[in-house]
C-alpha cells in the first residue's frame, strides 16, 4: 500500500468492524472495494469498538483468519474506538461515536459493512465541504399520531433545540405534512470535509436527543432510528444538505446497500450477484466467509440462486415485509 498522503479525490474509506455478522460483512465489503478501486491511495480504515463497561460481551473481531485477511490481504487498517455513550444497547450508535478515531481535516466516506462495491469511488463527484448522506430511504420517522403533532411541528422542535434554520432544510417541492419535505437520510452512508466534527455534532445531536428529546417526540421511537433522526441535523448544521449530484452513483452503479445476503439475491440486479459471487470466489476468501452461516449457505450452497428464483425483480412486492416473509416461508431468510 502507498505510504504517501491521500490525493483529495481518494478519501478516507471507514466502516465500523465487529465480532458476528459484521465481521463477514467487512469481508464482502473490503474484498469488492479492492477489486472496484484497485489503485486507490486513499486508506481503507475499519473502526472497531474496544471492549469497555458498555459492552457486556467482547465487540472485537473474534475469527483470527478474517482479521488476518482483512489487514494483510485487503490492506484495511483496524483502528479501535471506545463507546461513550451507546455500546451494546444501540449498536447503530458505533457510527455516531467511531468517527472520534479517525484523522482530523482528512475527507472521509462513511459506509456501513453491509455494503457491496460495483464501481470505482473515483467517479463519485464529492463536494465534501458540503455534507451530505444516502437518499435512498423511506418515510421510517417520525410517525405522527392521529391528534398530532405533525411532521412540521416535530422536525422544527428539534432544529429549535439545536438553534438551527429550519427553513432552509425544507424542499418546498413537496407539501406541509408530507415526509420527503423534511431533511432525511438513510445512515447506511455519509461524508464530510472532517470526521472529528462531524463525529463530535453527531454525538453531540445523538446524546441530547437520546436523554434530553423535545416534548413533540413524546412516543416517538428512536430505536433503531435515532442515527437517522441527527443526521439531518448534524448535516444541515455543518453545511451540507441533499446531494442530487450522487443519485445513480452510491446506491446505484458505483456501490449497493444491500443490507442482508437474502435481500441482494431476491431484489438486486443480475450486476450485482455477478460482482458479489466474482469477489467471493477466491478459496482464501472463502474459506473465512463459511464461518458465517449466511454466506456459506446463500453463497456458496446455492441458496442465494433459490431465493433469487423466488422473485421478478421487474415486479418486486411495494413492501419489503413481503419479500421478507416469502423467505422466510421458503426457509432462506438468514442473517
Amino acid at each position: 500500500m502507498s505510504s504517501s498522503p491521500p490525493a483529495p479525490s481518494d478519501p478516507t474509506v471507514c466502516a465500523v468492524v465487529q465480532n458476528g455478522r459484521l465481521t463477514y460483512e467487512a469481508v464482502i465489503f473490503c474484498a469488492s472495494f479492492r477489486a472496484a478501486n484497485p489503485d486507490y491511495a486513499g486508506r481503507l480504515i475499519l473502526l472497531e469498538p474496544a471492549p469497555g463497561p458498555l459492552w457486556p460481551d467482547d465487540p472485537t473481531v473474534q475469527d483470527p483468519d478474517a482479521r488476518f485477511l482483512l489487514e494483510t490481504e485487503f490492506g484495511a487498517e483496524i483502528v479501535p474506538f471506545t463507546a461513550e455513550l451507546f455500546g451494546a444497547r444501540y449498536p447503530n450508535g458505533n457510527k455516531i461515536e467511531a468517527l472520534s478515531a479517525l484523522p482530523a481535516d482528512t475527507p472521509f466516506v462513511f459506509f456501513d459493512t453491509d455494503t457491496l462495491h460495483l464501481g470505482p469511488l473515483g467517479d463519485v463527484p464529492f463536494d465534501f465541504a458540503r455534507p451530505s448522506a444516502s437518499m435512498k430511504r423511506t418515510g421510517t420517522w417520525p410517525k405522527p399520531s392521529l391528534y398530532g403533532p405533525g411532521h412540521t411541528e416535530i422536525w422544527k422542535s428539534l432544529y429549535d433545540r439545536f438553534d438551527l434554520d429550519f427553513e432552509t432544510s425544507l424542499d418546498l417541492r413537496f407539501p406541509e405534512g408530507y415526509w420527503e419535505r423534511y431533511l432525511y437520510f438513510n445512515a447506511g452512508w455519509f461524508y464530510g470535509a472532517c470526521p472529528q466534527a462531524f463525529g463530535a455534532r453527531f454525538r453531540e445531536i445523538a446524546g441530547t436527543i437520546d436523554k434530553d428529546p423535545p416534548a413533540e417526540l413524546v412516543g416517538q421511537s428512536f430505536d433503531p432510528w435515532l442515527d437517522q433522526i441527527a443526521l439531518p441535523l448534524v448535516i444541515h448544521s455543518l453545511g451540507g444538505g441533499r446531494d442530487p449530484s450522487c443519485a445513480g452513483l452510491l446506491d446505484g452503479r458505483i456501490t449497493c446497500h444491500y443490507r442482508l445476503l437474502p435481500l441482494l439475491y431476491a431484489r438486486e440486479a443480475d450486476e450485482v450477484v455477478e460482482t458479489l459471487e466474482r469477489v467471493v470466489a477466491p478459496n482464501r476468501i472463502k474459506k473465512v466467509l463459511k464461518g458465517s452461516e449466511a454466506a456459506k449457505r446463500m453463497i456458496y450452497q446455492g441458496k442465494g440462486a433459490k431465493a433469487r428464483a423466488l422473485f421478478d425483480r421487474d415486479n418486486l412486492p411495494v413492501k419489503e415485509a413481503a419479500i421478507r416473509n416469502r423467505l422466510k416461508r421458503e426457509k432462506l431468510w438468514l442473517r
